[in-house]
């Protein structure tokens, strides 16, 4: 089983003079779900190298085991901080796409030509596609076979308008999750704040926020296993 797991390069969190990036949590748990499974995995990145990590899930209020096991382990370090180039894969080498969150890929994700191609032929191709938190926003411009919004029609969830407004950001980000899918014409659904939520369309599966992380990897686990290629 291989995995590529696509993380954000963007590390301007708008033009607050503050940083952003990936969420590390959001990384460090799938992975060791996906790890645990005994899954060969990839990390991608629009630009290749090491990732921008979003300072603030490194704080130690966000620190979970898996992060702390992540950042102890020099192999998965090694691995972060010389992500391939998105350019570079193809959905063919991968059995799940699984893209984690943090406000980065609003950013960049969201409009990489190579992130759009790669999740439209991902999904052509019945690959598992997971995306968790912000992550799920990056459908915004992905369309389905058949040229409507991939979303289309289909259960999702993902960062809510008030978890936004909970850590500030609102009239920061470029978009709210929530309101794209909905806009898209997601089947947008969400649980409590904070709390965990993943909801899966076929092999299209989406978490609610950094809480949902692994229960987002263990259910495209799952779905793998009930509908191998």
């Amino acid at each position: 089983m291989k995995v590529l797991m696509v993380l954000t390069s963007h590390d301007t969190l708008g033009n607050t003079g503050k940083k952003t990036g990936f969420w590390i949590e959001e990384l460090a748990a799938p992975y060791y779900v996906f790890k645990n499974a005994g899954a060969e995995i990839t990390l991608a990145s629009p630009k290749g190298g090491r990732p921008p990590l979003d300072p603030k899930s490194n704080e130690p209020d966000f620190q979970t085991d898996d992060t702390r096991r992540f950042e102890a382990d020099a192999t998965a370090m090694a691995t972060l901080g010389n992500t391939v180039k998105l350019a570079d894969v193809s959905h063919d080498d991968y059995d799940i796409v699984f893209y984690p969150g943090g406000h980065g890929p609003l950013w960049d994700l969201t409009e990489d030509r190579n992130s759009v191609a790669l999740l439209e032929s991902a999904y052509a191709a019945g690959k598992v596609v997971a995306l968790v938190c912000h992550a799920p926003g990056v459908l915004r411009d992905v369309k389905a076979p058949d040229g409507t919004p991939l979303v289309a029609g289909k259960k999702v969830t993902g960062f809510t308008n008030s978890e936004e407004a909970g850590v500030g950001l609102t009239d920061v980000v470029p978009y709210l999750v929530e309101d794209v899918l909905k806009e898209k014409g997601g089947l947008y659904s969400a649980g409590d704040d904070w709390g965990i939520y993943v909801v899966a369309e076929g092999k299209l599966i989406t978490g609610q926020n950094p809480a949902s992380s692994k229960e987002t990897a263990i259910l495209a686990l799952a779905t793998l296993a009930q509908n191998p290629k």
